[in-house]
């Protein structure tokens, strides 16, 4: 009975030890080789706990949105015609888009005007190699780059004779080239430049690319325009509810070919509307997004009609109306001028770049550059 009791005793003992040893691994979190991936950390509190419970309601609204805007685009697609001109190296990618049938891809600008752009972007380059040594041209690092380019520009010369040119679109390339050339030659066999020699350069250069700029023009615009004449002849009666979508960067928007193209076929009534001009964040984009992109204009809209009673609100910072009468209050507190922009209806068809000649000063055109 005595031995029973001390048994029992010690395993009543041994029971209390591992509960208080569970215990204190249940207080100190997880064992050691867990801690480096699930450390212990304070408990939320009941405000941040209720903060994310409100802000999970926006995260779990994009992926909503993701999904109505995929049913979106396909009902888009089966209703209307698109017309999505796409920016390229090679003039612009185009494609027709009709409900019910497969995208009409047209066929690309004639090589002429890649050639031409290849050719006035070469002497770009070479502005780009040595311009970040001018503050020290003795340093080699610049010789490596430019004689490689240097042999580049010296095959693309050789072979111009076997181009498909008129003799005034290869004399033009042809001078630039050989400009180019002439002046590697001399900063490579001097091992040094300077700004004047620069400046030379690109002075010997400037009577060269206005031609150059006009045969890239000529090939992209005339090709586009008679694409577009073949559409619009196309789709018929369709045309009055086609849309038409280009994309640019702000280096492009301002005179933006493809959309002034579109605009001589749409017309001014549907700029903004009908007719986008869409910024994306590089130069090229894909027709998927593209098409993710008005998908979600048209059907923003149509939201912005029965949540607003406005059908174009949705195309403006819908956060703007309030944040200009913040901005006035701020401004108004710190004594400072406001600087707020004239107020534009939703709806406005004006160019999408600056247009008023009174905004500024200096030149407007290439041509007016002295």
């Amino acid at each position: 009975m005595f031995n029973c009791v001390i048994m029992c005793g010690i395993l009543a003992s041994a029971l209390g030890d591992g509960a208080r040893i569970a215990q204190a691994a249940d207080q100190e979190g997880v064992p050691p080789y867990l801690k480096i991936v699930s450390p212990a950390v304070k408990p939320a509190t009941a405000r941040a706990v209720a903060e994310q419970n409100i802000l999970a309601l926006d995260t779990g609204m994009l992926s909503i949105y993701q999904n109505a805007l995929d049913k979106y685009k396909r009902n888009i697609r089966d209703e209307v015609p698109i017309i999505l001109a796409l920016f390229s190296e090679t003039g612009g990618r185009w494609i027709l888009y009709r409900p019910g049938r497969e995208p009409l891809e047209a066929p690309p600008v004639p090589i002429v005007y890649a050639l031409a752009k290849s050719v006035s972007h070469s002497s770009m380059a070479i502005y780009q190699i040595v311009a970040p040594y001018l503050s020290n041209p003795a340093d080699p690092s610049w010789h490596a780059p430019m004689a490689a380019y240097r042999s580049q520009m010296k095959s693309a010369l050789a072979g111009l004779d076997h181009l498909e040119l008129t003799s005034e679109d290869r004399e033009v390339l042809g001078a630039i080239l050989t400009n180019n050339v002439a002046f590697m030659d001399r900063c490579l066999e001097k091992h040094t430049f300077t700004l004047d020699d620069l400046n030379a350069f690109t002075r010997a250069f400037g009577p060269y690319v206005h031609r150059s700029i006009a045969i890239a023009a000529n090939a992209q615009v005339g090709h586009w325009m008679s694409v577009m004449d073949g559409w619009k002849k196309l789709l018929g009666d369709d045309w009055e509810k086609t849309y038409a979508a280009t994309n640019s960067l702000y280096v492009t928007r301002q005179n933006n070919i493809m959309f002034t193209i579109l605009a001589q076929y749409m017309g001014k009534k549907t700029f903004n509307s009908r007719l986008l001009l869409l910024e994306t964040t590089s130069f090229t984009t894909t027709p998927d997004q593209m098409l993710d992109l008005l998908s979600r204009i048209i059907s923003d809209r149509a939201l912005g009609k029965v949540f607003f009673r406005d059908y174009y609100l949705m195309d403006f910072e819908l956060v703007g109306s309030g944040a200009r009468k913040a901005v006035a209050l701020e401004v108004a507190k710190r004594s400072m001028e406001p600087v707020l922009p004239p107020l534009a209806p939703f709806n406005s068809t004006a160019w999408p770049w600056r247009t008023d000649p009174k905004s500024g000063q200096g030149p407007a055109t290439l041509e007016d550059v002295k």
